[in-house]
């Protein structure tokens, strides 16, 4: 299985990157993993909306050129479904199934735009709290480590 994991701005905490690169180790070892990082767009006012839109717009472009066009795409965002990890598990499989290609898509703190959400086929949200988006890699690495463990059948889901 191919995974391509599309996020926004650069992770600058060493933490957040050592647990990443922990993560896509173990992904490795049940599927391809490839991270996109696209620039975050520097917003000078955050409190007006169309800067916000504007800068959403921008990120929006170069996520839209980097979605592969024939995974099953997932939009990580506020509105989005809660699945638990057999039910996220059994989507990742059934993505597998269908084209082997999973690309998730993790937004700025001001999330995404509408053309990125409407160009998945899932909205999901990981939990009804708000995360820091940085801090959103590692726990959606670590769920995709813990589908692709739940479908080998291995003894790290609990």
């Amino acid at each position: 299985m191919q995974i391509t994991l599309i996020t926004v701005g650069t992770l600058k905490e060493e933490y957040l990157r050592a647990a990443l690169a922990e993560y896509e180790k173990r992904i490795a070892a049940y599927a391809s993993l490839r991270e996109v990082c696209v620039p975050e767009v520097r917003i000078t006012d955050e409190e007006d909306p169309q800067k916000i839109s504007a800068a959403l717009r921008q990120e929006g472009d170069k996520i839209l050129a980097a979605l592969p066009a024939d995974a099953y795409k997932i939009a990580l965002c506020v509105e989005g479904k809660e699945y638990s990890s057999e039910e996220l598990a059994a989507l990742v499989g059934s993505a597998a199934d269908r084209t082997g290609k999973l690309a998730l898509v993790i937004g700025s703190s001001h999330g995404l735009d509408e053309r990125v959400k409407a160009a998945c086929e899932l909205r999901l949200s990981v939990s009804r709290m708000t995360f820091p988006h940085q801090l959103m890699r590692v726990i959606c690495a670590e769920s995709l480590y813990r589908s692709l463990t739940i479908l080998a059948g291995k003894r790290y889901h609990k």
